[in-house]
């Protein structure tokens, strides 16, 4: 960035730096919502046919869990919503609260029931308080001393415990859409006066940067604003002055899962540029590449498997190449590794056969295998029976003798099925021609 773009009055920059476009309070703060109708991105929710839009309304609420990425109004839509019906907003933060800090919220909710006055006690990161703590909130709950509205970024399903889901409503708050975003820099420029110095290209970029996050935008075009440029960004400029949000991605958690799910089933519906997408999504926001490409080995045997033998070979391979030559050299045979699986036909018959054959297995317990087929290293074994009338295939006609192999008392199962794809095609017309030669045994 050159000296070039900054006003050259230094009363200027001394007034700007530290401070809001008007004054100390940071533009997210200023540009806070005073009611629902101001809040944007979320009109499934808070729209007068979304579910808060109709508990206002009724002027009854009921304990919420809200779910959403960082800066989509979660905190903002609580404190609206207490300010609707009129309760008393009492705000925690899971990351600073303990056990003291609750016991005194819901004393203080008690003493404000006894006035008259409903408590709505916003926990935010509520996902923080392990499992003790949140059953702390159910009696308090069940009795009506609390409306617990809580907010979270994770899975409410793996990080709150079932009790306390049953008495709470899980609200999704979607991440901010272009349009939503764009509504907050009006917002901005509204409240500053003038327009943001930024091209039409660089301002779309700007908003692009933010994923999502609301709080994050705005705190990009206070940084602009504050600035005291003296000439129009342009995106290439824009890039440089600032930085692009870091996606959401925690590797033990939501996004982890939801992102490797998209991979695989990206994969299985032969969508190579879908598949790349999702694979650079994991492996730019820090994903362990190693960890990526055992889950597109697990594809290769899952949805491939003998459709295409090659690609577990290709995968198996592109994992050799990234251990000899790491990152960023060898994430380009993962990306080979991705697109052959995701361009090879398609077949869930080993996946299938493996699931069919292990739970008969389990189901048939300790049969024994036909005498026929068992090995006799010892005089009382063969006095015994074992491999008594056993046809040793590579002496029969076509290396093919149609013996039988399964447990007596046990009919023959087809766990593989192959489809009609692939190499798999030739393995169903080489397992008719066997089938077709073993009921010509059994005729004989």
């Amino acid at each position: 960035m050159t000296d070039d773009l900054f006003a050259s009055d230094g009363d200027q920059a001394n007034q700007n730096q530290g401070q809001g476009p008007h004054g100390t309070t940071p533009l997210a703060e200023q540009l806070r919502p005073k009611n629902l109708a101001d809040v944007v991105g979320q009109d499934h929710l808070t729209g007068p046919d979304g579910t808060i839009g109709r508990m206002v309304a009724a002027g009854n609420l009921s304990s919420i869990i809200f779910w959403g990425p960082p800066g989509t109004g979660k905190t903002t839509i609580a404190r609206l919503l207490a300010e609707a019906v009129g309760m008393r907003f009492a705000p925690l933060s899971a990351v600073f609260s303990g056990v003291a800090d609750l016991k005194k919220a819901f004393a203080e909710a008690k003493a404000a029931a006894r006035m008259g006055q409903r408590t709505l006690l916003f926990v935010d990161e509520i996902h923080r308080f392990n499992r003790a703590q949140q059953d702390g909130f159910l009696p308090f709950v069940e009795r009506g001393t609390v409306v617990l509205v809580g907010a979270t970024t994770e899975n409410p399903s793996f990080a709150l415990n079932a009790a306390l889901l049953s008495r709470a409503q899980v609200l999704v708050l979607n991440r901010l859409d272009e349009a939503a975003l764009n509504s907050l820099v009006e917002r901005a420029e509204a409240l500053v006066g003038r327009a943001l110095p930024v091209t039409a290209d660089a301002r779309s970029a700007l908003m692009s940067s933010a994923d999502g996050d609301g709080r994050f935008l705005l705190n990009q075009v206070e940084t602009l604003f504050s600035a005291g440029l003296s000439q129009t960004l342009d995106a290439a400029q824009l890039s440089q002055f600032l930085h692009r949000r870091m996606p959401v991605y925690d590797k033990d958690r939501d996004g982890h899962y939801n992102l490797i799910s998209a991979l695989h089933k990206s994969l299985r519906g032969s969508d190579p540029q879908a598949a790349l997408y999702w694979l650079a999504r994991m492996l730019v926001a820090g994903e362990e590449p190693l960890y990526v490409l055992r889950r597109i080995v697990r594809f290769a045997a899952e949805d491939i498997g003998l459709a295409d033998p090659q690609a577990l070979v290709q995968c198996m391979a592109a994992k050799d190449a990234y251990q000899f030559l790491g990152s960023p050299e060898g994430e380009l045979a993962i990306v080979q590794a991705c697109i052959y699986c995701a361009t090879a036909p398609k077949s869930n018959a080993a996946y299938a056969a493996h699931k069919a054959a292990w739970k008969s297995a389990r189901e048939t317990g300790s049969l024994m295998p036909p005498q026929n087929i068992l090995n006799a290293p010892t005089k009382l074994m063969k006095n015994l029976g074992y491999g008594s009338g056993y046809q040793y295939d590579h002496d029969a006609p076509d290396g093919f003798s149609g013996d039988n192999y399964w447990p007596d008392g046990m009919r023959p199962v087809e766990f593989y099925q192959p489809v009609d794809r692939g190499f798999e095609r030739r393995i169903a017309e080489r397992i008719a021609w066997w089938n077709a030669r073993r009921a010509e045994a059994r005729m004989a």
